[in-house]
C-alpha cells in the first residue's frame, strides 16, 4: 500500500520528465489520471492493525483529487473494512496541487502565463523545454514567441540580425535568445530553418562567415576551379563573364556542363540577398533548384531580387516527366499559398505540389543530359 507522501514523490518525478509533462499540460486526453493506491497485506492487517488505520487515516484527509475506497475482506477481521483504492486526478492543476510542491507551483505559473499568450503551434516546445523558460523569464519567452510569429523567410534582406527591429526588441535580442528562436522557427518550418542556418534561412548578413560557392562553368575564366565567398563580398564584388547561375545545392555543381562566359554560385538556399548586387546589372541570370514548395519559394524571392530571372528546370513538364520515378514526400511544406514572384504556371505548379503526397523532386535526380541540354539553350539564346 502507497502514503500519499509516496505517490506524490513519484508525481514530481514525472513533472521532471519533459515527455509526461508536455502530455499532461497539454493533452486533454490524459485526464482523468488514476493512481494506484494498493491494499494492505492480509499479514499487516493481521499483525499490525494500527498502521492500516493511520494509513486510512492519511488518506481521509486527502482534499486534493477524489479517493476511491472499496470494501475488502480479510480473514482475520469478522467484517469488511472500507480501504483506499485510487487516488484521481481530474486536470493538470490537481496534478501540481497533489504535489506539494513551491517550486513546481511557480514553474506551472510560469508556463501556464506563457502558454496563454503565445501561438498554441510553439506551446508543445515551450512545456518540453521548460529549463529554458525558466532562466529567460515568462516575459523574455513571449517576446521570443512574438518574434517567432512574425519573422519570414528572407525577411532580413541581407541585414545583419541585430539590425532586425521587431516587436521591439533591442540590437542583442536575437543572438540572446537564438537557440530558442531557432527551435521555434523549426516549428513554423520545418527542416529548412536547421539546414540553412538562422541567417541563411532569414536572408540575413551573416557575421559567423557563412560562404557560397562560386565555380566558373569556362575554364580560365577564374583563377581558381572553385572558389568560396561571403554574400556580402558577393554584392561588392563583380564576378566576370556574362551569364550566371544560381543554384539552390552545392552537390548539384557536378551535374553542370562547361559553358562560356558563365559563372555558377551554389548553396545559397535562402540567403538571396546578394543578387541585388549593381554589377549583375548587365548580366543574363538563371535560377534552379529543388522543384518542391520551398525551391518555388527560393525561385520567388530570387524573382523579388531579379525580376528578369529564368528559372530552370522548374516547371510542370519537368516534374510530370520525372515524377513517377524519382518524386518523394517533402516532410515540412511551406505556405499553402504561392509567394509573390512566381508566374501564373509557376503559381499553378506550387498549388499542385502543395496537394501532392510525394510533390518533391530534387535537384540530384534530374538526368544530367537533360541538365545540360537546359542550360545549354538558355545559355546560347535558344529558349
Amino acid at each position: 500500500m502507497k502514503t500519499p507522501d509516496a505517490l506524490r514523490h513519484k508525481l514530481r518525478d514525472q513533472w521532471h520528465n519533459g515527455g509526461i509533462r508536455r502530455r499532461r499540460l497539454l493533452g486533454q486526453d490524459q485526464w482523468p489520471l488514476i493512481l494506484a493506491i494498493g491494499k494492505p497485506a492480509p499479514a499487516l492487517m493481521a499483525g499490525d492493525i494500527a498502521a492500516v488505520r493511520t494509513h486510512i487515516e492519511r488518506w481521509r484527509r486527502m482534499k486534493i483529487g477524489e479517493v476511491r475506497w472499496e470494501a475488502v475482506s480479510y480473514r482475520s477481521l469478522a467484517a469488511a473494512v472500507e480501504l483506499p483504492i485510487s487516488w484521481v486526478l481530474h486536470s493538470a492543476k490537481q496534478w501540481v496541487e497533489a504535489m506539494a510542491d513551491a517550486d513546481i507551483r511557480q514553474e506551472y505559473r510560469l508556463l501556464s502565463g506563457v502558454i496563454a499568450a503565445v501561438n498554441p503551434q510553439f506551446h508543445p516546445l515551450i512545456v518540453q523545454q521548460r529549463q529554458q523558460v525558466l532562466a529567460q523569464g515568462a516575459e523574455e519567452t513571449i517576446r521570443v514567441c512574438a518574434v517567432a510569429d512574425r519573422l519570414t523567410p528572407g525577411c532580413a534582406d541581407g541585414r545583419p540580425l541585430r539590425a532586425l527591429s521587431i516587436a521591439d526588441c533591442d540590437s542583442k535580442f536575437l543572438e540572446r535568445n537564438r537557440p530558442l528562436l531557432t527551435r521555434l522557427l523549426e516549428l513554423r518550418f520545418g527542416p529548412a530553418v536547421a539546414q540553412q542556418g538562422l541567417e541563411g534561412f532569414l536572408g540575413a548578413l551573416d557575421e559567423s562567415e557563412h560562404w557560397l560557392l562560386v565555380a566558373p562553368l569556362e575554364p580560365g575564366l577564374l583563377p581558381f576551379e572553385q572558389l568560396r565567398l561571403r554574400s556580402s563580398e558577393l554584392r561588392r564584388s563583380a564576378l566576370p563573364g556574362s551569364h550566371l547561375m544560381a543554384v539552390e545545392n552545392e552537390r548539384s555543381l557536378y551535374q553542370l556542363p562547361p559553358l562560356p562566359g558563365t559563372v555558377a554560385v551554389l548553396g545559397a538556399g535562402l540567403n538571396l540577398s546578394w543578387l541585388q548586387a549593381p554589377w549583375l546589372d548587365d548580366r543574363t541570370l538563371a535560377y534552379w533548384g529543388d522543384l518542391d514548395t520551398w525551391g518555388l519559394s527560393m525561385l520567388a524571392m530570387a524573382r523579388l531580387q531579379w525580376p528578369h530571372l529564368m528559372a530552370l528546370m522548374m516547371d510542370a513538364a519537368t516534374f510530370s516527366a520525372l515524377a513517377p520515378r524519382h518524386a518523394v514526400i517533402e516532410p515540412v511544406k511551406a505556405d499553402p499559398r504561392p509567394p509573390a514572384g512566381l508566374d501564373a504556371q509557376e503559381q499553378a505548379l506550387y498549388r499542385d505540389l502543395y496537394d501532392r503526397e510525394k510533390g518533391r523532386l530534387e535537384q540530384e535526380f534530374v538526368p544530367i543530359e537533360l541538365v545540360h541540354r537546359v542550360v545549354n539553350r538558355w545559355r546560347f539564346g535558344s529558349f
